[in-house]
This record gives C-alpha cells, structure tokens and sequence, in this order.
C-alpha cells in the first residue's frame, strides 16, 4: 500500500468552515454494502432511523474539548529595560505531574523559567522544552484553572479551518459535542457534531441505544502521513478508556445480535483497542496508537459513521480497512461530485459493510 493510493483532489470549496444548523440537518452519504456498485443514498443525518433499527448500538465519544488556544505575553526586566513578546500557546496534553505539555510561539524568545501572563488571571511557567513541544506549570488548577481556561482560551480549531478564520465564541459551542463530560481533548469527535437533542430522542424513540467512552483526541490526529509505505507509518498515542459498563452493553448488543456501530473514528479507535488481545471487547484504560489500515480485522465495529477525511490521512486508510479502498474511492468521487462538505464541520457519511 502507497500514500499515494489514499489521494485525491478536493476542491478549496468543499471545505466546511462553520456547521450546518440545526446540526442535525448535515447531508448524509449513506454507504450499504462494500461491493463496488452497491447502493449509495444521499440523505440527511435526521434521518439515521431509515438504516438503524431496534436493537442497533451507537457507540459515543464523550470527551470534551478545551479552549486549548491561548495567546499572551513574556514579560522581561533587563540590563536594556522592560520588553516583551506576544506568545501563542497550543496546550496538547496534561501529564501525571499536573503540568501541560504545549506548543509556543516563538519558542526561542522565552527562556526556562520565564513566565507567559494570558487574560483571567492566567499564568504559565515554562520549565523545559524538547523535540519542539514545552513543558507549562499553570498557575491555577482544578476549577479555578477551567474556568480561566474557559474565558481565555479559544478553541483549537483544526489547520483547514484555522487558516481561514479565526476561531471566535460561536466555536465554543459548535465544536463541541452536546454529550462532551470529559475534559481533556484538543479537537473534536467531529462525527458527534452532528447530534442534537431532537436526533438523540427520535433514535431512542427507535430502539436504538447509546453507550459512552472516552478517548481525548490529541493534535497528532492532524499530523500527516510522510512515508510512502503506509504500512510503517507510526501512529501517535491517545488516552481513553472503556469502563465496565460500556463493554457490558456492548457486549450485550453483540450477543443478541445488534449491531454496534461507532459514531467517528476515535470512537471505532478505542473499542478495536479494547478488543485487540482477546478479540472481545472488555473493559479497557490507557493510551493507545492503534493504526487501522486495509487488512485489519474488526472485532467490535459493525460500521461507521464519519466525516469526509482528508487526503492521504490515517483516517482514509481506516474507512478502506472497513470498506476496501476501491469502494472507499467510489464514495469518495460520489462525495466530491455531489458538492458534499468536507472535513470537520462537514457532512458525513454512515458506512454499513
């Protein structure tokens, strides 16, 4: 397998940079069957019900996204008087010792030690630096430092988007699930953007039920691929987790013979790990770098629903594991000369093999 067999070219207007509203009203690509040729139904995402029946089980990413964008100041008193530098800060991750790793901006005007002052009465120490990434000591902690985080930060919109537009206040609400508890991602299970409350109860209404777990979708997901044997690549790691009960319901489903179908690769991600040793899905914690890419066996997922990905990005080579490439092509020129919007404020598409 090449990079290259995962291209395509997708025109700068497909690019979605705010959301349909209501958010369930997103376009839907509705793929049945991996064969070339079987059906594909272009619908809207209110309509899931059409595909899922009674028995059927969404499995839901619950992590929240903090506003993890900051932008400060380093303050410096020396022999040459008072200066400063306007500092950008992308946190990426906490670690066990309470502090963050992050990305800053430039990160050869500010010394170990020095401190970046953010509006709310934020503050972050630099205490070291390595492989371009810094280690931050915050000031704050526990609610004190999310609330702060909250009126200060803004979120981490993804690259494609970014270089658009800046992120603003709607983005708060927007790029953010309406099941987001917990905290600790820097983007969003974008698939899950498509969820209102109305959505949620017509599918219950349906029979169809909901199991929440958790993985903390880091900014390696925007990494690109930069080997052409795919099969080398090495994927960055995520923590999540897959409590008791969420396996037991999945097991269940999968016992009675329900279909579990993820809502976004992140999810599909995590229950797959939480199944790799045995083959069945059991309760599971940690940090996982699991690559699915053709000729992987799923063990957990019967399905998929997921947005439109980018080229040559780990998540094409994911949905062609599940489909096949060639399949996963189809769809993708179905998407492309239908004008369905890509990306993470995109449309989406339910992947049924």
């Amino acid at each position: 397998m090449k990079l290259s067999d995962f291209d395509f070219e997708l025109p700068e207007a497909l690019i979605a940079t705010r959301p349909a509203r209501p958010r369930s009203s997103s376009r839907l690509l509705v793929a049945e069957g991996a064969a070339l040729g079987a059906p594909l139904v272009d619908a809207q995402v209110f309509e899931l019900c059409r595909w899922l029946k009674a028995g059927d089980r969404l499995v839901l990413n619950d992590t929240r996204v903090i506003p993890a964008r900051l932008f400060g100041a380093r303050h410096r008193t020396g022999e040459a008087g008072a200066t400063s530098a306007q500092m950008e800060v992308t946190l990426l991750s906490p670690t066990a010792a309470g502090t963050w790793t992050a990305l800053v901006k430039p990160l050869r005007k500010i010394r170990d030690g020095e401190e970046i002052t953010f509006d709310a009465g934020l503050k972050a120490t630099l205490l070291s630096r390595a492989d371009g990434q810094a280690e931050l000591q915050f000031n704050l902690e526990g609610d004190a430092f999310e609330a702060a985080l909250n009126e200060a930060g803004a979120m981490p919109l993804p690259p494609y988007i970014a270089a658009k537009r800046a992120a603003d206040d709607q983005d708060k609400e927007d790029y953010q699930t309406i099941f987001a508890r917990q905290t600790g991602a820097v983007a969003a299970p974008t698939a899950s953007l498509h969820f209102d409350k109305a959505l949620l109860a017509t599918l219950a209404d349906a029979g169809i039920t909901f199991t929440h777990v958790t993985l903390h979708v880091g900014a390696g997901t925007f990494l690109p691929v930069k080997v052409e044997d795919v099969t080398t690549h090495k994927m960055h790691a995520e923590w999540g987790e897959v409590t008791e009960q969420a396996a037991a319901e999945i097991a269940a489903t999968k016992a009675a013979g329900g279909r579990v179908i993820p809502v976004g690769t992140t999810a599909l991600r995590l229950i797959e790990s939480a199944a790799r040793d045995t083959g069945q899905i059991a309760p599971w914690q940690g940090e996982t770098d699991i690559f699915i890419y053709p000729g992987f066996k799923f063990n957990v997922a019967d399905g998929l629903m997921t947005n439109f990905h980018l080229p040559k990005s780990t998540l094409m080579m994911l949905v062609s594991a599940l489909m096949g490439h060639e399949r996963v092509m189809e769809i993708y020129d179905h998407a492309l000369s239908d004008e369905y919007r890509f990306f993470s404020y995109g449309d989406s598409s339910l992947l049924l093999p």
